[in-house]
């Protein structure tokens, strides 16, 4: 058997096992399309026994008795050679790691015996590839917790998705683009977990509200309807998941615009939220990257924009910007430690102005 220790985990073991057809003595297997596997994300169910998704932040719960979990991914190992990193939380504990083959078993051995809750999240983006969960063997799954009642879903560019935020493995300028990417520990979805709220990450990288960086086809208004945001693919069904808040940060990849054209346009674009919201409250984020200078351009944008809907009579659109820049992580990316200070303040924000 062709095993990787990964490390222990408070007393257990977290193995990726690439023999993923192998069956575990004392283990049931449970397909993919158990009602009691719980599924958070913008996820295509086409063929409900292989569950894919692409977005980062797309996470799975479930609930076990006995004392071992096995879960079982199938990556697309785009190009042949994307391999996705992925959150593995036991019992709130978490642990980042990498998948190394087309299909993978994730092993949780030497739990003590009795109730377990395990989450499986991805923690890169759309463009490193799709995953599927196959299914998971445990002694015997169980009928998970009750979603929370509060839905949030962030909209944003690379540093809602949580790119270049997480060195712990392998540092800045080392390996490749997705190595340093951890949506787990992003703004949104700590911000989420500290409100006892679901989330959806509904981000690309480089993208913009009018314009998109790095030679990007696409930008926000055309690929906030799709499962894979950044391939434009697969129509969402907007009445799978209508949060109670939605939070708006973009602008860093469009940097300083003719004020008008801008102020329309994201004008235009919430309008078009509202559309499939109409009774969320929507807070419009400055970028936690912009320099002074974008920051005074966004400040003002997005006051206006606030404005304008006061005008018509929507008083459930707000505007935070952040004072200062934030940037210790790759590419000039907010950090996880900086991550944490966003979702502080963000935090906060949301809980006033939501009563939560």
């Amino acid at each position: 058997m062709n095993n990787k220790i990964i490390r222990g985990l408070f007393q257990a073991l977290i193995i990726l096992n690439v023999q993923c057809s192998v069956a575990h003595e004392g283990l049931t297997f449970y397909a993919a399309n158990n009602p009691n596997i719980q599924y958070t994300g913008r996820i295509d169910f086409t063929n409900p026994a292989l569950p894919r998704f692409w977005q980062p932040g797309v996470y799975i719960n479930a609930k076990f008795a006995g004392n071992a979990c096995e879960v079982i991914l199938n990556d697309e190992m785009l190009w042949g050679k994307n391999h996705n990193y992925i959150e593995v939380v036991i019992d709130e504990e978490a642990m980042r790691l990498q998948t190394s083959k087309k299909c993978d078993t994730i092993i949780i051995a030497g739990l003590k015996d009795g109730i377990h809750k395990i989450s499986i999240v991805k923690n890169t983006e759309a463009n490193i590839g799709y995953l599927e969960l196959v299914g998971i063997r445990c002694k015997e799954l169980l009928t998970p917790d009750n979603k929370p009642l509060r839905k949030i879903e962030f909209f944003g560019n690379s540093i809602t998705c949580g790119t270049g935020a997480d060195q712990s493995a392998i540092p800045c300028g080392k390996g490749v683009w997705q190595d340093q990417h951890n949506a787990y520990l992003s703004y949104g979805a700590v911000t989420a977990r500290a409100l006892n709220a679901q989330y959806h990450l509904s981000a690309v990288s480089g993208i913009g509200l009018m314009h998109s960086c790095c030679n990007m086809d696409v930008i926000m208004p055309q690929v906030y309807d799709k499962v894979s945001m950044r391939n434009d693919t697969i129509t969402w069904d907007f009445h799978n998941y209508i949060p109670d808040v939605v939070t708006v940060c973009l602008g860093q990849n469009d940097g300083v615009q003719n004020s008008k054209t801008f102020l329309n346009n994201y004008i235009s674009f919430l309008q078009t939220i509202k559309k499939h919201y109409p009774k969320a409250t929507i807070i419009c984020l400055s970028s936690p990257m912009a320099d002074t200078t974008l920051r005074n351009f966004l400040r003002i944008s997005l006051n206006d924009v606030v404005k304008e809907f006061n005008k018509a009579g929507d008083n459930k659109v707000y505007s935070y910007v952040f004072d200062k820049q934030y940037k210790n992580g790759c590419d000039h990316h907010p950090d996880l430690k900086e991550h944490e200070e966003i979702a502080a303040l963000l935090t906060d924000f949301i809980r006033k102005k939501m009563n939560w």
